[in-house]
């Protein structure tokens, strides 16, 4: 098995695929636990909805670099999602249906008007549930996952305490003069870059899997917010390994076997937190 995996690592498209897919994990869970925490976590599933609703106009207008359009596209619908959501009228839970529901029948319905693909129900399980597209990708885009990712890094380390203070208490913190709408409007943009960015990997549906589920299996052993951080970033990563592994090794799926080592992880941390009595 060794041999075989030293094997394939000598290929660069296996090396760029494991180099996305860590760095993909690694921001996925950063954020997830604000987003758990917030109880709004299924933001990320309404986003990645919106994603493929710009994928599906970018697939049709022939773009090559369609990060050119689903970028702009998700991060605009972020902004719109958390305006909607702090609105009295219109609930966060129900404007994430709204918007999540409506970007997908619409994505769908453009796919099957105007397309030109042979292939159209190949072309929308891919968008949905990912594809190899994640052991294709070039250097060049390689680099912008790379620089994306080390910019959302950044921004979670420069921002940390602040993000802190509005996951906890978000009135407080308004209290103590910190201007809590932009540290949302800012965690709204990160989700949308990180969402984007995962598509290849997993998929539109299976996005929110990345997000949710190392917060969780960490907040199992843990109950600091730091440490449940640094644990859930941790756990993200080796599943997202193991699962590029796997998938590269066995053929299995990308994106459905990296959930797969999350829900695992989700089950191993629950029975361990279950023994220490948590």
């Amino acid at each position: 098995m060794i041999e075989t995996l030293m094997m394939y690592l000598q290929y660069p498209f296996v090396r760029y695929a494991i180099i996305v897919g860590v760095l993909i994990a690694l921001c996925s869970s950063l954020l997830g636990v604000t987003l758990v925490l917030k109880r709004f976590s299924f933001i990320g599933d309404g986003l990645s909805h919106v994603a493929f609703g710009a994928m599906a106009i970018a697939s049709v207008v022939n773009l090559t670099n369609k990060m050119v359009l689903v970028l702009p596209i998700t991060v605009i619908s972020a902004v719109l999602l958390l305006r909607t959501g702090q609105n009295t009228r219109i609930k966060g839970d129900a404007a994430i249906a709204m918007i999540s529901v409506g970007a997908l029948a619409f994505g769908y319905l453009i796919m099957n008007l105007f397309s030109t693909s042979s292939n159209l129900s190949g072309d929308v399980c891919s968008t949905l549930f990912g594809s190899t597209s994640i052991l294709t990708l070039t250097s060049k885009e390689v680099w912008i996952c790379t620089v994306l990712s080390v910019v959302v890094v950044i921004v979670f380390v420069l921002f940390y305490h602040k993000i802190f203070a509005v996951t906890f208490d978000e009135t407080f913190a308004k209290a103590t003069g910190v201007n809590a709408n932009a540290y949302n409007l800012l965690i709204a943009i990160v989700i949308a870059v990180i969402i984007v960015l995962a598509m290849n990997l997993v998929g539109s549906l299976l996005i929110s899997a990345l997000v949710i589920f190392p917060a969780l299996s960490a907040m199992r052993l843990f109950k600091n917010f730091r440490q449940v951080t640094v644990a859930s970033a941790v756990i993200s990563v080796i599943c997202a390994l193991l699962g590029l592994v796997v998938s590269i090794w066995q053929g299995t799926p990308v994106g459905s076997t990296i959930v797969a080592a999350d829900v695992a992880a989700f089950g191993i941390c629950y029975l361990a937190g279950r023994l220490q009595g948590r």
